[in-house]
């Protein structure tokens, strides 16, 4: 029976993460350039909540 390559294994789940990784790095900057929010909008405070406060 043959012995199992771990190091190929984990080489493979390395370069796996690594493709992952600058997927979603590079959806983040599409995001960024299409003026989309990076977050949910339910994540950021309003834009308006010192306003009003001051008289």
């Amino acid at each position: 029976m043959a012995k199992p390559n771990y190091s190929f294994e984990k080489r493979q789940r390395e370069l796996a993460k690594a493709k992952k990784k600058a997927e979603k790095e590079a959806e983040k900057a599409a995001r960024k350039r299409a003026g989309q929010p990076e977050a949910p909008e339910g994540d950021e405070p309003p834009a308006d909540a010192d306003s009003g406060a001051a008289d």
